[in-house]
């Protein structure tokens, strides 16, 4: 895994890059997270996953864990046979971001999306993503459990609302951000940073 991560971080393409851009993931942070492109030799069993994103998994030192692939084409995804985000086959679900569980102090924020949580930890939050309610199982509630506080950025649709509602029944001491101008990157997209906190210092009132 090491040697696809290495491979696609060093074949990132301009379209990537600005497709990044866009959301708000600047150079430092892309190469933090090591994120890349598939290019034109896919390591084995990533063939389906040529052009797109990736986005790796990385364990508390940097290492990476599994690999998932987001699709940059605007198109009906279902058409082409793939979804927008793609996992590798039987992968098991896991949590994006564990660093931030290892270096957090009580208070952990959980967004849905992997480029989501790294908006948050660009404006200096601990975050983790669970990319969908599906994916949250007992032994991730387990991981988190030992956390006072646990903000919940589900996104502002019946998805996001499921899973907020979902994590939240499983932790005690999670809690529903509300948002409204859309998901995390969209609105730190629209008002920057700030927003993000002042809807944290609203919460705390």
């Amino acid at each position: 895994m090491e040697e696809a991560t290495s491979a696609y971080q060093a074949a990132l393409t301009p379209g990537a890059a600005k497709y990044l851009l866009g959301r708000g993931i600047g150079r430092e942070e892309a190469a933090t997270h090591r994120l890349g492109v598939v290019g034109e030799h896919p390591f084995p069993g990533h063939e389906r996953f040529r052009g797109m994103l990736a986005i790796p998994y990385l364990d508390r030192n940097g290492m990476p864990l599994t690999i998932r692939f987001r699709c940059l084409e605007d198109h009906d995804h279902r058409a082409h046979f793939h979804g927008k985000y793609n996992s590798i086959k039987d992968d098991p679900p896991r949590i994006f971001g564990v660093d931030s569980i290892h270096e957090a102090g009580d208070t952990l924020d959980i967004t849905e999306g992997e480029l989501d949580r790294i908006i948050l930890r660009k404006i200096g939050l601990y975050a983790v993503a669970l990319p969908g309610a599906s994916i949250f199982q007992g032994r991730h509630r387990r991981m988190l459990a030992g956390f006072n506080r646990l903000r919940v950025w589900g996104d502002p649709d019946d998805a996001g609302a499921e899973f907020t509602a979902k994590v939240c029944r499983a932790l005690r001491s999670a809690k529903g951000m509300r948002l409204t101008a859309g998901d995390v990157t969209d609105t730190y997209m629209q008002g920057g940073a700030q927003v993000l906190l002042d809807l944290i210092r609203e919460d705390d009132q």
